[in-house]
């Protein structure tokens, strides 16, 4: 999408030389939270809260299982989390994250003799599901939703670790296997195109990929997802379904309604007016319209850089992102684990969001 800045590069040459500040602070923010480098090593980042307190790591294992009853297990490294069923027929396997890689094959050997028969991918991120190839011995039924089928399809080469589909649907799955019921259904597009819900009605337990993040702030950019409107609205809809615990994908913990209310809508619980992501949104609208003074913000880039309107526009949202980030970090340190670490990058993609998804434009607007 293109702007036209004209009339912000005039006006701000007009003030840049009244309303010029050090833009040093602002680079320095920047390039600390956005560009790794050795400066990294010497963030300290505030102390994280109980909210994201985990089972222990045999470190002798290297992973941990956990049974949820009705032969429902999860499996986690501490850095991303996966779920697998048992039924009398076979095991329904969900996901196979490359992180966990062969301690994958090790927790369903010791917890069952039974092969794994299907395999449900959550999306198509190689972060998910990169260790699928692992169980090509058992030749599993593999299940995604049609998006995530046509987006591996288009991989050029395709991705010998990540096995195509054998079976898509487009709205909603029911798999049973044995003993077994594993529910699938997909609401649209959120963290990625194909990103479905799924639902072990028997032992209420539901999963969802890369949305929540229990205990914890997301992930950069919003969790690296596609369609933030979506992805908000994906919160709701996992609302819907009565669901005692959530397998969401990353992280050694798992969550609960009341972690999905925390990210989302419990105001009773954090004494604030609004929700993490809620009030993310809402600061970086307040931040585009009016929440900076841009002439000031963005005069030394522009004195510096005639003519260049990339160079422009990039202090532009840098500006705009980093007060967003600062407006909403100061609500939520010590309630969310890390939300500090990513506020930049994350309050940078909520406000392209606002921007060229929901259609916030602030100073470039209609004029």
């Amino acid at each position: 999408m293109l702007i036209c800045f004209s009339i912000l590069s005039l006006a701000v040459g007009v003030l840049a030389c009244q309303h010029a500040h050090d833009e040093r602070d602002v680079v320095a923010r920047d390039s600390l939270k956005i560009a790794p480098g050795p400066s990294d090593t010497q963030i300290q980042f505030a102390p994280l809260p109980s909210t994201v307190d985990s089972p222990p790591i045999d470190p002798a294992l290297g992973y941990f299982v956990g049974n949820l009853g009705g032969g429902v297990y999860w499996v986690t490294e501490g850095v991303y989390s996966n779920m697998f069923l048992v039924s009398t027929h076979g095991v329904i396997l969900v996901d196979a994250p490359p992180t966990i890689g062969h301690k994958l094959l090790y927790a369903i050997g010791n917890t069952t003799h039974l092969p794994v028969t299907h395999l449900v991918y959550s999306h198509l991120h190689a972060d998910h599901i990169g260790g699928a190839s692992l169980f090509n011995a058992s030749r599993p039924t593999i299940i995604a939703h049609a998006d995530t089928l046509s987006l591996l399809e288009a991989l050029s080469p395709r991705d010998p670790l990540r096995p195509l589909p054998h079976v898509t649907f487009e709205d909603s799955y029911t798999l049973r296997v044995g003993n077994q019921t594993l529910e699938l259904s997909y609401h649209g597009p959120n963290h990625a195109a194909g990103n479905i819900f799924m639902y072990a009605p028997a032992q209420r337990v539901a999963l969802l990929i890369d949305v929540i993040f229990p205990g914890w702030a997301p992930f950069s950019e919003l969790a690296v997802s596609s369609f933030i409107p979506g992805w908000m609205s994906a919160h709701d809809v996992l609302l819907t379904f009565d669901f005692n615990v959530l397998v969401p994908g990353h992280l050694g913990r798992l969550g609960t309604r009341q972690d999905v209310l925390l990210q989302k809508k419990c105001k009773s619980l954090i004494h604030i007016d609004d929700t993490h992501i809620q009030d993310m949104h809402d600061s970086c609208v307040a931040s585009i319209n009016g929440g900076f003074d841009v002439a000031a913000a963005i005069g030394p880039t522009v004195a510096a850089n005639p003519g260049n309107s990339w160079a422009e526009f990039k202090a532009y949202l840098r500006a705009a992102a980093q007060t967003c980030a600062d407006n909403t970090t100061s609500r939520w340190i010590g309630v969310l684990g890390a939300v500090d670490v990513f506020a930049f990058e994350s309050a940078y993609r909520m406000m392209e969001s606002v921007r060229i998804e929901v259609g916030v434009l602030g100073p470039f607007g209609v004029s």
